[in-house]
């Protein structure tokens, strides 16, 4: 057979075999994958590491108002600041801790599900569940300065010094600037190659954020920087047998006391609140 005869039954399965080759495979890790369509996101690469363990211990209990629908806690100068939720029971408070008592309140049209709550200087800022409105209250006579809108949904807020960090019930924290509240950046939350789900309330805690993961009894601790999780506190058996004599919720509710490093953690509709100090677990 001559050349002339070969070349084009070469050129033949050349084509066919180009035609009918799969595309190549992405064999990078998912962890280092952007999905489509998100601007800014990071994720952590190549994450390996094996997050550390904690339990706690109980500093001291605290009574709570068990119709407190609690979404968001945070503390400042041994006052507790607490957001509840519920359409037509959402309220912001100010609490005594030691007592229980609410010394301000002010309650949400029933048209909001109240959520997350942080302070960012003078102020207050409570979200909203799926109404897409943020409020800003003055601290002190809790009076409205001021709203904010956005398109995903409210869960948790907290303050880094910098920004504001909100969650949506995702894998998904979002940075926004404190004057015009648009998004910076966002991260997207790893326990090593895994995103971490249904991340609700929020609190910053010395360089990292503390973040409750929805109907379980287990704190994350995530680096701002990446999302990558370093740890996870586990909260189980904080409530006693009698402590379910009435109805209570999923654990929720995170404030950071600075002056003794200890945690304050409730949940929806607790008959009390906890003050705690993480321990290694061994």
């Amino acid at each position: 057979m001559k050349w002339t005869q070969v070349t084009p039954l070469l050129l033949i399965l050349v084509v066919l075999i180009s035609c009918t080759a799969k595309p190549a495979a992405d064999f990078s890790p998912p962890s280092t994958r952007t999905p489509a369509g998100i601007a800014g996101l990071v994720t952590p690469a190549n994450n390996s590491s094996v997050p550390a363990l904690y339990t706690y211990q109980v500093i001291n209990i605290y009574p709570h108002d068990r119709k407190a629908s609690t979404q968001g806690l945070v503390w400042e100068n041994g006052v507790l600041y607490e957001g509840t939720g519920i359409y037509g029971r959402s309220s912001l408070r100010k609490v005594d801790l030691k007592t229980g008592n609410i010394l301000r309140i002010r309650e949400l049209s029933p048209k909001f599900f109240g959520e997350g709550v942080t302070i960012c200087g003078n102020n207050i800022i409570q979200l909203t569940w799926r109404e897409g409105t943020g409020f800003v209250c003055d601290k002190d006579s809790f009076e409205l300065v001021g709203d904010f809108h956005y398109s995903h949904e409210g869960w948790g807020i907290t303050y880094d010094g910098k920004h504001l960090i909100v969650s949506d019930g995702t894998a998904l924290l979002r940075f926004l600037d404190t004057e015009t509240f648009r998004e910076i950046r966002r991260i997207e939350v790893f326990d090593g190659d895994s995103p971490v789900a249904n991340l609700n309330e929020l609190e910053f805690v010395q360089g990292q954020i503390y973040a409750n993961a929805w109907q379980t009894d287990r704190i994350a601790r995530i680096v701002p920087e990446t999302g990558r999780v370093t740890g996870w506190l586990d909260l189980r058996g904080l409530l006693r047998a009698q402590d379910y004599s009435g109805q209570v919720d999923a654990l929720n509710g995170i404030a950071y006391n600075s002056i003794n490093g200890s945690l304050l953690v409730t949940g929806k509709l607790w008959p009390k609140l906890f003050e705690i100090r993480e321990i290694p677990f061994k």
